[in-house]
């Protein structure tokens, strides 16, 4: 990808310079995840910068999350992720998975150089979207300017995008330019994948790999629940020198591995019963379950309570119920229009077709056209939307994420990258009954070993900092 030569790059190299333990919590940051991401970058013949991106998107946060809804290290919109096969769900978002959404991200990016046959008219495209670049290439192209990058009218946040990656680019070339030092990223994996098939609590699953909650949280920030749930095998990311240990403890323990329950709310019932039932704060009963300080809880719907029987029931009941997400925000009214269906009209939303067939007393997800749906969110979609009174449609500026709990500064060389030898992530698979099995990367998965690893920096809108 061509670099970028203009004033805006060198206001964000010197953001950076002034900022030298923000560059460097960002540098740390990376260092669980930056393998992975040059890995699979370099497996696609894309532009090595690409891997970089996430630095400027979230800051190499998994955790963060933008004001307007965008999640993840690259900031997946809910019916963006949905469109990318990232499922969204009362158990687990997976827009903030390591791995879905790395493949999602570079999916769409791939798709997005298709459409352009430009990097940078694609990258441009993910951060404004290839509907307005689209545009802006077509409104130039009749007025007969040129169709790239530098010449396209967009908003600001667009026009410092690529300025802001390119600064980063340059800052990891060459970090005593700027007067920064930066940590070596050593080229060799960081975790495993460990597959599972049990239900188990966060909680356990970190206290058997040896690991404290929040970094175990680091490496699975998908999970939204406190227990591991939601479909028949799991997938974790384990520390590469934890996995085998994980493996081997989760076969001998004899400790409960889920302390959770499925309870269904009865009529009249409210959450300060349910949670004086299971001796909970209501709060936090609230919280387990993503339930906002103002929602209410109708009869039939099913909570997440701490268990009161053996452990095997608890796993049991959770197979067995179906968990729904509460609704938090505004309510809309949709008139629907051919072509749409249910899951479609869901994921403008950001909720699930399950939601709107409860709320709209639906038994299918065939709806008539012409017909009217409630639907609650604290998402206003793009388009036109009949909506309840005092719910303008907004979109929010710059996304800012939230700050990365327990992140360090660390002062160090000039980054190089340590070849250690590693070979990609392995896989350890544990089913009950039988001893973990380890699968080491095949030929073809073997990364390049004298890989350049890029690393740093962000936006300066603060997300992830």
């Amino acid at each position: 990808m061509p670099d970028i030569d203009d004033p805006l790059v060198a206001k964000w190299e010197q953001w950076y310079r002034e900022r030298p333990d923000y560059v460097a919590r960002m540098i740390d940051r990376s260092r669980r995840y930056l393998y992975y991401v040059v890995v699979e970058v370099e497996k696609r013949n894309m532009p090595l910068e690409i891997a970089l991106l996430p630095m400027v998107e979230s800051a190499f946060n998994p955790q963060a999350v933008s004001v307007a809804r965008a999640a993840g290290m690259w900031q997946f919109m809910p019916s963006t992720g949905t469109h990318y096969g990232l499922q969204q769900n009362f158990w687990f978002d997976s827009r903030r998975d390591v791995l879905a959404a790395t493949d999602g991200a570079l999916n769409y990016l791939q798709k997005l150089y298709g459409d352009f046959n430009d990097w940078q008219l694609a990258l441009a495209s993910y951060n404004w979207g290839e509907g307005n670049v689209s545009r802006a290439v077509a409104k130039n192209q009749k007025a007969g300017l040129p169709g790239n990058y530098a010449n396209l009218k967009m908003p600001d946040e667009t026009r410092n995008y690529l300025p802001k990656l390119q600064a980063v680019k340059n800052i990891v070339r060459d970090p005593e330019k700027y007067s920064l030092d930066l940590t070596d990223i050593p080229d060799a994996p960081y975790f495993a994948v460990v597959k599972l098939d049990r239900k188990i609590d966060v909680k356990v699953a970190a206290q058997l790999a040896e690991m404290s909650l929040e970094e175990f949280q680091y490496l699975n920030p998908q999970h939204n629940r406190p227990v591991i749930a939601g479909a028949d095998a799991f997938t974790v990311l384990l520390p590469i020198d934890k996995a085998e240990l994980f493996a081997a403890k989760l076969q001998l323990t004899n400790q409960p591995l889920v302390s959770w329950q499925a309870y269904r709310v009865q009529n009249g019932e409210t959450l300060n019963q349910v949670a004086a039932k299971f001796r909970m704060e209501v709060e936090a009963l609230r919280a387990v379950n993503g339930i906002g300080a103002k929602a209410k809880v109708a009869g039939g719907h099913t909570l997440l309570v701490p268990t009161q029987g053996p452990a095997d029931t608890a796993a049991d009941t959770l197979s067995k119920a179906v968990f729904t997400t509460v609704p938090q925000g505004r309510t809309f009214y949709y008139r629907v229009q051919r072509g749409d269906t249910l899951p479609s009209i869901a994921a403008r939303y950001g909720v699930t077709a399950t939601d709107l067939r409860r709320w709209n007393d639906l038994v299918q997800n065939q709806v008539a056209i012409g017909k009217t749906l409630r639907i609650t969110s604290d998402l206003a979609p793009s388009g036109k939307v009949r909506r309840a009174a005092g719910t303008p449609p907004k979109r929010a500026a710059a996304p800012v994420a939230k700050q990365a709990a327990g992140s360090s500064t660390k002062k160090a060389a000039t980054p190089s990258v340590k070849n250690t030898g590693g070979t990609p992530t392995k896989q350890v698979t544990v089913t009950p009954g039988k001893q973990p099995s380890s699968k080491a990367p095949t030929k073809n998965d073997k990364a390049a070993s004298t890989r350049k690893t890029p690393a740093v920096a962000k936006s300066g809108t603060g997300r992830g900092a």
